[in-house]
């Protein structure tokens, strides 16, 4: 992402990361305004780690889907389920 496209986040080099490695745009954008606020070894340190989504079933993946607002979550398989989450 150029860094003047927007200028809401303050390290644009860590949300890309973030979202490369499949984080939602409202979430890469938290976590690298807070990084940048904060310093990333302290935003580091103070998170905990949530199991991937490879390792859920596909009815909590639809129960979550349901819960973000995905709609049709209960036709699809679980790469569909797990793209949708990770791109909503």
């Amino acid at each position: 992402m150029p860094k003047d496209s927007n200028p809401s986040l303050k390290d644009p080099e860590l949300y890309d990361e973030l979202r490369k490695d499949g984080a939602s745009k409202q979430k890469a954008a938290r976590i690298s305004n807070a990084a940048a606020q904060r310093g990333r070894a302290s935003v580091g340190r103070k998170g905990g780690e949530s199991g991937s989504y490879e390792d859920w079933t596909v009815a909590d993946l639809r129960k979550r889907a349901k819960e973000v607002g995905i709609s049709g979550y209960s036709n699809k398989r679980k790469a569909d389920l797990i793209s949708e989450l990770r791109n909503s």
